[in-house]
């Protein structure tokens, strides 16, 4: 953090006021926040965000302005980055396995077809311990239409704390379940309730200085993106503008912070040929925000979820169903010639495939 200022790549103008003022070098403004520095420096809150944002991401990138990743290097941080498990295995294959972090995805769906339900999923098994596989992490959850239900979660999170402890087969495991219980899992889970899209942008707009002191995240889920931008907005013109500008703001948090964002939509119908059809809300441009787009959608009475962008997976559709225990496989017709469990749960390198109960919907 003793970086000068004067070495960032910003405007002129911001480096000389940010001087005047007597900040010389980022160390000075660790403990500002842009309202805060746009008022000491004189620059606007806008310009004072991206002060802050470029000099606290500066220790998370480890390198100079303007250097340069190799190929290499960053297939490397990829790879170890991991990615959130879903306990759907047929959807974490999909996925090439899982939700991946420092990328940004979409989750369409009509109501009802389990998007809070992978939100929620999402949130408990980030926090999965490292020696099982999962990342150890925590989760920031910002809710727009009130769909979060805590006592849903806790089911979730007593399903993934029992799943471990059958899996457990040494002492690193056994001492890892120690910390891994329903109130850790709870206690790790910072929840926003957002009421407009005024309240969803200044959540937003502030979330890299919430990770930025809580570095643990890996996980940002926003339930959802599209409610609050579809309601007393007639300006279609500025809500695009401020969907492009918030798309580009979260690919860049997400990259920056190392943290998988994952942000649900709804449908909406749009006429084609005469005919109409379901497709994602927020209009065309909007499809290009998320690096992944992920589409839940019925069946008669299956589920399915449809992969239909991915710049390393290929589009396909796998079935899912919503359970007691939360997201797992449909469950397949046991062959009494094998002794496998095909709807055993695979967590990332575990070594074991517990058997889990067949549950019906709840």
């Amino acid at each position: 953090m003793q970086r000068a200022l004067s070495s960032f790549p910003f405007a002129p103008a911001v480096k000389v006021r940010l001087i005047n003022a007597g900040f010389q070098s980022a160390a000075d403004l660790c403990d500002f926040r842009p309202l805060q520095l746009s008022k000491e420096a004189g620059i606007s809150q806008e310009e004072a965000e991206e002060v802050l944002q470029a000099v606290r991401s500066e220790p998370l990138q480890g390198r100079a302005a303007g250097s340069r990743l190799t190929a290499l290097e960053l297939l490397e941080r990829e790879q170890t980055l991991g990615s959130i498990v879903t306990f759907c295995s047929d959807l974490d294959c999909m996925l090439g396995g899982g939700v991946p972090v420092g990328k940004t995805m979409e989750v369409c769906g009509a109501p009802g077809v389990g998007k809070t339900q992978l939100c929620m999923q999402l949130a408990v098994d980030v926090q999965i311990p490292v020696c099982f596989g999962g990342l150890g992490g925590q989760v920031a959850y910002i809710d727009t239409e009130g769909s979060f239900f805590v006592q849903r979660v806790a089911d979730m999170a007593q399903a993934a704390v029992e799943h471990c402890s059958l899996m457990a087969e040494d002492t690193e495991q056994r001492e890892a379940l120690k910390e891994f219980t329903v109130e850790t899992i709870l206690s790790n889970l910072f929840l926003f309730r957002c009421h407009d899209y005024v309240e969803l942008l200044a959540e937003i707009y502030l979330l890299p200085n919430f990770l930025a002191q809580h570095p643990e995240v890996r996980l940002v889920a926003i339930d959802g993106i599209a409610a609050p931008f579809r309601r007393d907005f007639e300006d279609l013109s500025e809500r695009t503008r401020l969907l492009n500008g918030l798309a580009q703001r979260l690919n860049r948090t997400a990259c920056q912070n190392s943290a998988a964002i994952v942000l649900t939509n709804q449908m909406t119908t749009k006429v084609v040929n005469g005919q109409s059809k379901l497709v994602p809300a927020l209009g065309e441009s909007w499809g290009h925000a998320a690096t992944q787009r992920l589409i839940l959608h019925w069946e008669g009475q299956q589920r399915l979820a449809s992969l239909c962008k991915s710049p390393t997976c290929k589009e396909a559709t796998v079935p899912y169903q919503i359970t007691g225990h939360g997201l797992r496989d449909v469950a397949r017709p046991s062959l009494p010639t094998t002794s496998a469990d095909p709807s055993a749960v695979t967590l990332g390198n575990a070594r074991k495939r517990p058997r889990l109960e067949e549950e019906g919907p709840p």
